[in-house]
């Protein structure tokens, strides 16, 4: 979800890059939210952030979207200017109807949302 609001709020200032420990399938609750909000991820792959890692690929930021624990579990990137963490609940371990895990979903995305309209803000255009 950040990835996505990156790419549509940052525009072309950002080279955003997506993925996660243990990459696996969508999860179409989260497809789900985000369609709803203008954002078609349904084709997105699943990346494995130690692939990132072997290729020695150098960010300026790495920013996490996962509860601490997660994220302390991360790779050290060489050459981060900066690590931000932003511990939000992993929708997919929302519980409940249908229903309750697209809300749950919708309320993690707004939060990813204006966080990462937070980030531009705060440091406007990087060089890629």
């Amino acid at each position: 979800m950040a990835e996505a609001y990156l790419k549509k709020y940052g525009g072309d200032n950002y080279e955003p890059e997506s993925a996660g420990i243990e990459p696996g399938n969508l999860n179409s609750i989260v497809v789900e939210a985000m369609k709803e909000d203008g954002i078609d991820i349904s084709s997105n792959k699943t990346k494995d952030v130690f692939e990132f890692f072997r290729q020695g690929k150098v960010f300026h930021y790495v920013i996490t979207v996962c509860d601490r624990e997660a994220a302390e579990r991360c790779p050290i990137f060489p050459g981060v200017v900066k690590r931000i963490n932003w511990s939000f609940p992993d929708p997919s371990t929302l519980e409940g109807t249908f229903d309750e895990k697209l809300e749950g979903t919708r309320n993690i995305r707004d939060l990813i949302k204006e966080h990462v309209k937070n980030l531009i803000k705060e440091i406007g255009h990087i060089n890629k």
